[in-house]
């Protein structure tokens, strides 16, 4: 008997970024580390994708259409992705390397209880300005 499919949740998110060539390898490096898995489409080189083993994606891509050079998170629209980290020792190897791997620390001198007292997270921004929440489950 197979699983139905599930009725909700993520099924993907697409970032778009002004230079792909400057983006995805902080991207591939995040995502890599957090179990996802890489997969590419022949004949598309302005986009990536990474598959969660839920099934769910994240796509990166270049587009014509996008405006300026940086993401806003403080303007309407999409503030930050949080994603969950399976533990603590991982949280803290990724941020001791992120920055190697084109990330920028966010809100540092309140690691990792910026979301609060009873919340384990490190915030990173892209090299374009896209806010990254890592939440530690345990």
């Amino acid at each position: 008997m197979s699983t139905p499919a599930p009725t909700s949740g993520l099924h993907h998110l697409e970032l778009w970024t002004a230079d792909l060539a400057a983006a995805e390898p902080a991207w591939h490096w995040l995502l890599t580390t957090l179990g996802w898995r890489a997969e590419r489409v022949e004949g598309w080189e302005l986009g990536r994708i990474w598959r969660h083993a839920d099934g769910s994606y994240i796509v990166l891509e270049q587009s014509a259409d996008v405006r300026g050079e940086r993401s806003e998170r403080r303007a309407p629209g999409m503030n930050h992705l949080a994603l969950r980290v399976r533990d603590r020792e991982l949280l803290e190897r990724i941020r001791r390397d992120a920055p190697s791997n084109g990330w920028r620390e966010l809100f540092a001198e309140r690691y990792p209880h910026a979301g609060g007292p009873e919340h384990n997270a490190w915030y990173g921004e892209d090299p374009h300005g896209i806010e990254v929440e890592l939440v530690a489950v345990t």
